[in-house]
């Protein structure tokens, strides 16, 4: 099968970064899907770990995000058969989407939406995931909440899209999204955030000017230690915080005492990473996103759409995550 893979961690802009590979194909066994791969998206894990990774010399495959149609089942199979078509992000300890084949377990697959294409499908599982994660299962906010309000910091992002969409659409919480250009803050306005405001000016007076009493929960996406005394500043009393990103700074946790505040982290990768009794919720919760695309609740966060699954529209599309500034997500289609 063609692939794309790269052998040693380099500089993207290196043409050996990414490398366009040929690979056996992979065989289902077990609770496995074999997918075709149609689509794919890109994520900062992907850069994260090409850069921390070196597999000296041998070929790995990155990529966790993905849409396509099951070729065939292992033996313990029971959630998809052959022809179906679904979405998924993957294992991160597992060869990536970055593949003509994948084997991917089905627990942590869902049915692709029906009213989408297969790259507009392939934007959303990772997010979608570590969104819904991080407003449900880690920070517990309730389904019915009608009252109180979420900040969402770097909410122009990929997971900060969903976050948006599944803050305002699924709980009565005034969400505040933080954008720092006019094009992202158009982007989150229009996922649905009732204010943005500017992450790059002072944090805490904004919140303060749209929440004088403060915010029940913050989602913080990116420079956590850059935005922590603020975040701290803000949250209300027994107020909630969770991240994902990986702070360049330790964090004080000293300083959320006072107020009896609760971190929480999240990586979408634990339940499949450590096989949790709990794994098949992600193909569950992947179900319910698809269902509420059909039903035109949450819509895909694509940006643009790269081109071929090959190493240099894949190189690209990293120099793109690396700049920093990317908004929604950038897909790609086809071998």
């Amino acid at each position: 099968m063609k692939a794309v893979a790269y052998r040693h961690s380099l500089p993207i802009a290196d043409p050996q970064s990414l490398l366009d590979v040929e690979l056996p194909d992979p065989l289902a066994q077990g609770r496995d899907l074999l997918v075709k791969i149609e689509a794919i998206s890109v994520n900062p894990v992907d850069t994260k770990v090409r850069k921390r990774t070196d597999p000296q010399g041998a070929d790995k495959v990155l990529g966790w995000d993905a849409a396509g149609t099951v070729l065939a089942v292992g033996a313990e199979v029971s959630l998809f058969k052959p022809g179906d078509a679904v979405y998924y992000a993957g294992a991160i300890d597992r060869p990536g989407s970055n593949a003509q084949l994948q084997l991917v377990d089905e627990r942590i697959v869902g049915r692709k939406p029906g009213s989408l294409d297969f790259a507009d499908a392939a934007a959303l599982p990772l997010t979608s995931i570590t969104a819904w994660e991080l407003l449900f299962d880690r920070l517990g906010v309730p389904r019915d909440n009608t009252a109180g309000s979420v900040l969402i910091v770097g909410a122009a992002g990929g997971v900060g899209s969903m976050a948006v969409q599944l803050a305002r659409k699924l709980t009565g919480l005034t969400v505040i999204g933080t954008a720092s250009r006019e094009a992202s803050r158009e982007w989150v306005l229009g996922m649905g955030a009732h204010h943005v405001i500017d992450h790059h000016g002072d944090l805490a007076a904004q919140v303060r000017a749209l929440a004088p009493q403060g915010v029940n929960y913050v989602l913080s996406l990116t420079h956590t230690e850059q935005h922590y005394a603020a975040i701290v500043d803000v949250l209300k009393p027994q107020g909630r915080l969770a991240l994902i990103d990986d702070p360049a700074t330790l964090l004080d946790i000293r300083l959320l005492k006072g107020k009896s505040l609760s971190l929480h982290w999240e990586s979408m990768f634990t339940r499949s990473l450590f096989h949790t009794d709990d794994m098949s919720a992600q193909h569950r919760l992947l179900n319910e996103v698809a269902d509420l695309v059909d039903a035109g609740v949450l819509r895909s966060s694509v940006r643009e759409n790269l081109g071929r699954i090959d190493a240099a529209n894949l190189r690209r599309a990293h120099a793109l995550l690396e700049d920093g500034t990317s908004i929604g997500k950038w897909v790609l289609s086809g071998f």
